[in-house]
This record gives C-alpha cells, structure tokens and sequence, in this order.
C-alpha cells in the first residue's frame, strides 16, 4: 500500500456489514447487566453460608475477573500485532478483536471488588495486604521456613503502590484500546488512509507499553496471591494462555457470525484456518511456557519457590501429592497434548464445527489454568461449586453487557479499511 494521507476508501460492496441495531444491543446490555447483577448477588448470598464464605467469594471473583482480562489483553495484542504485521488477511475479523479490547475500561471497574478486599486489609485475598512487612507463609499457610519478603519486596506489596499501579496498568490499556476502536471505526465514516498510518504508528510504541504492564500486572493479581513465591517468566505464561483465550473466543464468535451470515463474505473458512493455525502455535507456546516454569524450579530446587508446585500437587515426594494433583494432569492433556494433537491436521482447522469444539474446548481449560493458579492459596482440597458458577456468569455477564454497549450503532467489519479487499480475496496455500 502506498503510504498517502489522502486516499480515501468507498465501502466495499462484497460484503454485509449493516450497523447493530441500538434496540437490539440495548436489549442484549440490559438482559446481561441483569443476568450479572442477580447471579453476583446470588454468589454473597451463598458466601454467607459458608464459613470461610467471603475469603472464597474474592478468590472465585479474582478467578473469573482474570479469566476475561485474560481475554480482552489478548484482543488488545491481536489488534496490536496486526497493525504492526501491516496484515491484510485479518481485516474483516479485527473489529471483532477491536471490541474484545476497547471494553477494557469497562472492566477496570468490574476491578473494584478486588480493589475493595486490598483496602479492608484483612488479607482476604493478599496475605501482604494484611501485614505490608514479612511474611512467612503463603496465603494457604504453607510454611516456607526462614523465608520471607525482603524489605524491598514488602514495600513494593504495599496497598497504596498496589492500587496505584493498577490504575496505571488500566489507563495504559485503555487509551490504547480505545484509540485504535475509535480511530478503526472513524475511518468507516471517512475512509481516509491516515486513521490505518496513525494505528500503525501507535502500535509499535504500544506493543512495548502491553508487554511491560501485561507482565506486571500478572505478578500482581496472581504471583502476589502468594508473596514468598516467584517465577522469572510467569508474566509471559499469563501472557501465553490470555492468548490462547482470546484466540478460541474469536473462533466461536466469527463462527457464530458468519454461520448467521451477519458478516457476509467477511470471515470464510480461509480465515478460520489462519486463526486455527494461531490458536495451534500458542496452545504449544503456552506448553513451552509452562514446561519452562516447571523445570526451572524443578532443577534449581530452592525451598521459596518449589513449596509452590507442591501445594499445586506437583510433587514426587512420597505423600507428596494432594488434591490439585489430577488437576494439574488433566491441564497437561488437556491445555496441552490432546489440543497439540487435535488441531495439528489442516482438516480440523478448516472445519467450522471441529475448530470451534476445539475452541470451546481450550476456553474450558484456560479457566481451570487460571483456577488451578489461584485456588490452592485456600487449601489443598479443590473447590468448585455454585458460588464459583454464580461468579462465572455474573462476571461473563459483566462482559457481554460491556461489549453489547460498545457495538451499538457500529459495524461489525470495517468497511473502509484499503486493505480489505486483501481480506476478502484471502486463500490459505
């Protein structure tokens, strides 16, 4: 493409991209706010059933809160990647990816119930949250010995610095996000070719911004849970399942949509089988990740980070293992070598119905991933119940009340983008 700030672009006739109808986004925002609200109210009311019932509620909340910016942080890297790449295959499914991002303000509030359990200072969620200084045992108690927080990781863990940095975290991901949804869906109304060169241009300084915050973020939310542990590369397996995540959410909805027919001839099988080739090279990057992690640990031996793994049943000691243990072997077939296995053949991926069962498929362990990260901090018996499906809905809920809002009166492709018509004529070789 010839690099001019004024070509302009007519819509491209090949394809239906009809705006969504207010009405009928406002009836979706209005049944999942409503959906959320009852399913979030239904979950503190079983927490008070239960003993422990509040501490368990903020962990199921932490589980589902992560799980879909998980996926919005894999929608904002999407977008990213494409406007660097200068891709043109993707163009007719990247508004999709476009509004998986450009909720992230959005679930910048869903953070308050967190926020919240980090001010009572009751260590509900963060044992430093509770103490700010040393802290010899893991949020599940596990005693780790001489070990504590040095002075420089307890000042670091403190709640000011916490809800600071997180207010960092989501502006830094916001202006990003909502940048380039405004700028995309702009240039549907004027066609001009500078809103593509300016989208491009904030993309390189951004995909430097996403990976720094991306990797603090997880330490925080997830790493902290326990604040002895560490592991050097836990923000790129954060990262890596975020990205498997978004990948099968992408699949499912194109899929949805372009069965319906509302995207026309925007999203074909062709495209399919390039996000099905994706979703293959992070199922195996997220392995790689994770097999990293543990041998890591596993050779070095230090007693601060391998009490971690055995809390989470990866143990070969004698009596060693606990309840997490056949957790963490259904996510080694599961996230791992069947999926390997079942998207390798180039007929699944250019199979609508395989590729979206395999996608539903990686979506369902990407929450136990994350479940199997967060909940042994409560004990070494795993929990899983109706609070945790009350939670799930109501947050999901959140999510799709989020994303109906935002679609209202926009289109779902981006009808003027000058690399379009590279995305329709797209065949894979």
């Amino acid at each position: 493409m010839t690099e001019t700030t004024t070509m302009t672009h007519e819509p491209t006739g090949a394809i239906a991209a009809p705006t969504v109808p207010p009405r009928r986004a406002g009836r979706v925002f209005r049944a999942s706010f409503l959906t959320a609200t009852v399913s979030l109210v239904v979950a503190l009311l079983l927490a008070a059933l239960f003993e422990d019932g509040m501490r368990r509620f903020f962990f199921a909340y932490l589980v589902n809160f992560a799980f879909f910016l998980s996926i919005s942080l894999g929608g904002l890297f999407f977008v990213l990647i494409q406007h660097l790449t200068r891709a043109g295959w993707s163009v007719g499914m990247r508004r999709l990816a476009e509004v998986a991002a450009a909720v992230l303000p959005m679930i910048g509030i869903a953070f308050a119930p967190i926020a919240v359990s980090v001010l009572l200072g009751d260590g509900s969620l963060y044992p430093w949250s509770a103490s700010g200084v040393h802290a010899a045992e893991g949020a599940s108690g596990g005693d780790v010995g001489a070990h504590a927080m040095s002075p420089a990781k307890a000042a670091y863990l403190s709640p000011a610095l916490f809800l600071v940095r997180w207010a960092l975290y989501f502006a830094v991901w916001s202006v990003l996000a909502v940048f380039l949804w405004r700028r995309s869906t702009r240039q549907d109304s004027d066609g001009d070719v500078r809103h593509t060169l300016g989208m491009q241009r904030a993309s390189a300084i951004g995909i430097v911004l996403y990976a720094i915050t991306v990797t603090f973020a997880a330490i925080d939310l997830l790493m902290s849970l326990d604040p002895v542990w560490y592991s050097t590369i836990f923000g790129v397996y954060f990262f890596s399942g975020g990205v498997v995540g978004f990948l099968a959410t992408l699949i499912v909805v194109a899929s949805v949509l372009a069965r319906s027919g509302v995207l026309g001839k925007a999203i074909t099988v062709e495209h399919l089988h390039d996000l099905g080739k994706l979703l293959f090279a992070f199922v195996f990057f997220w392995g790689y990740i994770a097999f990293s992690q543990y041998m890591l640990i596993w050779y070095a031996n230090l007693p601060e980070t391998t009490f971690w793994l055995a809390e989470r049943g990866l143990s070969t000691a004698e009596g060693g293992a606990n309840g997490w243990s056949i957790v963490i072997v259904a996510l080694l077939f599961g996230h791992f070598l069947l999926p390997f296995v079942g998207l390798m053949s180039r007929h699944v991926k250019r199979s609508r119905a395989a590729l979206t069962a395999w996608a539903v498929w990686l979506l369902v362990f990407h929450w136990i991933d994350l479940w199997w990260l967060v909940f042994p901090e409560l004990g070494a018996t795993p929990r899983f119940g109706l609070l945790e499906i009350t939670t799930l809905v109501g947050v999901g809920a959140l999510f799709t009340a989020a994303c109906a809002r935002l679609v209202a009166g926009t289109r779902l492709v981006p009808v003027r983008d000058p690399r379009l018509g590279e995305s329709l004529e797209f065949h894979n070789a």
